[in-house]
């Protein structure tokens, strides 16, 4: 259990530091993932920055994922979902189209007028503040990868294991503090578990509060 995201970032640090990671940058994920990649990039001495994905969500749920897509375009799908509900490729082309242009529209908002941190030849490791169907950080692994990184780690406070199986796929590495077999939602690991404002997401990333 977590008392709320910067006790998680520090657990998550100190996992890092007892596998001997070594990073030239970390990428967080928003919202959630920016106060524990603060955190993490602190305790690593070294830069923070963000890369942004989103759910492909099926057409009769928006809380079932059947892939993801990462501002630049990176896709995962979840091929399996896509057969069983026969989904149609019009209906996946829109979605891919619409949350392709919101993840982009979310590292905009949050990066400013900042640069990109350069990705190419680079450690870095990947962080959000829990990992459920892991949809989004797969696509965001992908695009790191996509992008000429040297390694990926991809670090969590908690996640099912299962998820951190499939994850494996994408990453170098995977570490997680908590790999519950029991998992609903990543909240209920967090005695606080609350929405963070834009403003708190800018403050993480410019000052380091």
């Amino acid at each position: 259990m977590f008392k709320n995201r910067t006790d998680a970032g520090h657990q998550l640090s100190d996992l890092l530091s007892d596998h001997d990671v070594t990073a030239d940058l970390v990428l967080a994920i928003p919202r959630g993932g920016v106060p524990v990649g603060r955190v993490v990039a602190t305790r690593l001495g070294v830069p923070l920055d963000i890369v942004s994905a989103r759910k492909i969500p099926a057409p009769w749920s928006h809380e079932l994922a059947i892939g993801a897509v990462a501002s630049d375009g990176t896709i995962w799908l979840n091929e399996s979902a896509l057969a069983q509900f026969e989904i149609p490729d019009s209906y996946l082309a829109t979605q891919v189209e619409r949350e392709r242009y919101a993840a982009g529209e979310m590292l905009a908002r949050y990066r400013g007028d900042r640069s990109p941190l350069e990705v190419s030849g680079e450690r870095v490791v990947l962080v959000d503040d829990g990992i459920a169907t892991g949809a989004t950080m797969t696509a965001c692994a992908r695009q790191v990868r996509n992008a000429g990184a040297e390694s990926v780690v991809v670090a969590a406070p908690v996640a099912p294991p299962d998820t951190v199986e499939r994850l494996f796929r994408e990453a170098d590495e995977v570490l997680c503090v908590e790999t519950p077999p029991s998992f609903r939602a990543v909240g209920e690991f967090y005695e606080f578990f609350g929405q963070l404002s834009d403003e708190q997401v800018d403050a993480y990333l410019s000052h380091g509060s």
